[in-house]
């Protein structure tokens, strides 16, 4: 999933042509509801020119602070939203809102919701973006919001996992470290990313974090490159067998100061991600497929787990976002 600088679909040709992404993330490509549909409607084209599969067309949509597209209605931060003490239906409403107004855009996957406990007053980058500091009513709210998303036809990513909440550290600056063991986890952490994969919430998708937890991986790994974490504990322990999307492999110093791109790319898909997302920058993402497609030339990526990746994301895309897949029109929270 690549990223690119620009605010035209003429702008993202290169990336398309040469690196044929399963696919993209909007940054700082489009600011307004029109612009957005009109740069999904010529990427779909360009995505027809050079047959590729349809794409994966990724947003932040979270409601507050962090919503990319600026002149449609703001629904607020996850913790205003909690802060009214709202049902579940309404929670479930948020989720259906957030995917009707993608869709009319051109969306069909959104970078939310944010499934992080905010229960380190401290933390430099979640915050408000959370809905909270009680993993309950992380979980119970999260669920609800992924139940409506999902039912209105978009792709839900939770995030961060296995949780950034607790961090006094943002990984777009440095590498954070968390002590906690897996029972630690249990208690907060992973609450919320349990709730979300069980029914009837069902998240299809799940961001890593770029956090060590030595505890768990004593090779001090950010989470996102450690299968301890990608592979055993979100896969064996809890089960998820949906999309692992990671977070910015380019744009965030918790992995830039400390790996090249290439060996980011290739140990995040070693870990258990299957899409690797690289925000910007041809030199980073031509490093990062070529040292991919050399891993498995030589068998330092196994094709089992590389086709195992690929059958994650291209369940995602059936259900998501291929022609065939009808408008929602019957879904309904209550």
């Amino acid at each position: 999933m690549l990223g690119w600088t620009g605010g035209t679909a003429e702008a993202a040709r290169p990336i398309l042509q040469e690196f044929r992404p399963g696919g993209v993330v909007f940054v700082d490509n489009a600011r307004t509801e029109a612009a957005a549909r009109r740069l999904n409607t010529d990427l779909r084209a360009l995505a027809e020119e050079y047959r590729l599969l349809p794409l994966l067309i990724a947003v932040d949509h979270e409601g507050g602070e962090v919503q990319r597209i600026r002149d449609i209605p703001n629904l607020g931060s996850n913790r205003e939203f909690a802060n009214q003490r709202p049902s579940l239906t309404q929670a479930c409403e948020r989720g259906l809102r957030h995917a009707q107004q993608l869709r009319s855009m051109g969306f069909n996957m959104n970078l939310a919701p944010v499934l992080d406990v905010n229960n380190n007053p401290a933390n430099p980058v979640i915050g408000s973006r959370s809905y909270g500091d009680d993993p309950e009513l992380v979980a119970s709210l999260g669920s609800a919001y992924v139940r409506g998303l999902q039912g209105g036809g978009v792709v839900a990513v939770g995030k961060h996992f296995p949780g950034h909440g607790n961090t006094a550290v943002d990984s777009h600056l440095q590498l954070p470290v968390l002590l906690h063991t897996v029972e630690e986890l249990e208690r907060i952490e992973l609450v919320p990313f349990r709730r979300a994969i069980e029914p009837p919430a069902k998240l299809a998708a799940i961001m890593s974090a770029h956090i060590a937890f030595p505890a768990v991986d004593p090779s001090r790994a950010p989470a996102t490159l450690s299968r301890p974490i990608m592979t055993e504990l979100l896969r064996q322990r809890l089960g998820f067998q949906g999309l692992v999307l990671s977070d910015d492999l380019a744009g965030m110093r918790a992995i830039t100061d400390n790996f090249s791109p290439g060996e980011a790319a290739v140990r995040a898909v070693e870990a258990g991600v299957d899409m690797v997302l690289i925000s910007g920058g041809g030199a980073s993402q031509r490093e990062s497929r070529d040292a991919l497609v050399a891993a498995l030339r030589t068998g330092r990526l196994g094709r089992d787990r590389v086709e195992e990746a690929l059958r994650h994301v291209l369940r995602v895309k059936a259900a998501f976002v291929a022609p065939t897949v009808a408008e929602p029109t019957s879904f309904a929270c209550s």
